[in-house]
């Protein structure tokens, strides 16, 4: 039987936290360097931590220091471990058919669930933990080591073997995401992507970046389980 790898994104995918990552990142970025609203106007959808706090240094004519990384990465989780239960705006909860896909996946043979998000390792379990999925998870490739999405998803999927899934073919990874990022680094890595329509991107805006799969949410566990299971 052919073993699969199944690398979910968590922001817009798995969760909604009602903009509480946005709320802590700006406010890290404030009370260590002192730039109000410093990711105002940038598209966060699909980017990894690093990333999103190197640009915003940059622009603002500060080096990405390894101590100024460490620094923000810090506080920022702090803060977003305060705010994680905060209304905030914005839709906030688990995604529709999580719960129900999750469950079905874990109960098909030689079929691994683990994550593929740009979060800090640490800020994935602040998010996950809060709304009750981080068991579900074995492992992942988080955003602490790469900024550059693609760069992540190929480290995850050559991770695979160490991990106990011989995948024979990058191909039997198959990526869950909300946005084109992450439909790119499915591609970079030689995986297969299933996007899903529960972020800020239309079922129409994803089909035309060419998915293996797109669907308006993950109620449709018929769907993708036939997927996998032909993948």
């Amino acid at each position: 039987m052919t073993t699969r790898l199944l690398l979910f994104d968590i922001d817009g995918t798995l969760v909604l936290t009602g903009g509480s990552g946005q709320r802590a990142m700006a406010g890290a970025f404030e009370e260590l360097f002192g730039a109000a609203d410093a990711f105002a106007g940038v598209s966060m959808a699909g980017r990894t931590d690093r990333w999103l706090v190197e640009a915003a240094l940059e622009r603002h004519g500060l080096e990405a220091t390894k101590e100024r990384l460490d620094r923000f990465r810090a506080r920022y989780l702090a803060l977003l471990g305060a705010s994680i239960g905060e209304a905030g705006q914005g839709r906030r909860g688990v995604m529709p058919g999580v719960h129900d896909v999750l469950t079905r996946l874990r109960a098909l043979d030689r079929t691994h669930l683990a994550l593929l998000t740009g979060n800090y390792a640490d800020g994935a379990r602040i998010k996950l933990e809060h709304f009750g999925l981080w068991d579900r998870f074995a492992w992942g490739a988080f955003g602490d080591d790469h900024a550059e999405r693609d760069a992540l998803a190929r480290a995850a999927v050559a991770a695979a073997p160490a991990r106990g899934i011989p995948l024979a073919d990058p191909a039997h990874a198959i990526v869950v995401g909300d946005t084109p990022l992450d439909i790119a680094c499915a591609r970079a890595a030689g995986a297969r992507v299933v996007a899903v329509a529960t972020g800020g991107h239309s079922l129409d805006e994803l089909r035309a970046h060419d998915p293996d799969l797109a669907l308006e949410d993950l109620r449709d566990v018929d769907t993708l389980v036939g997927f996998i299971e032909n993948a």
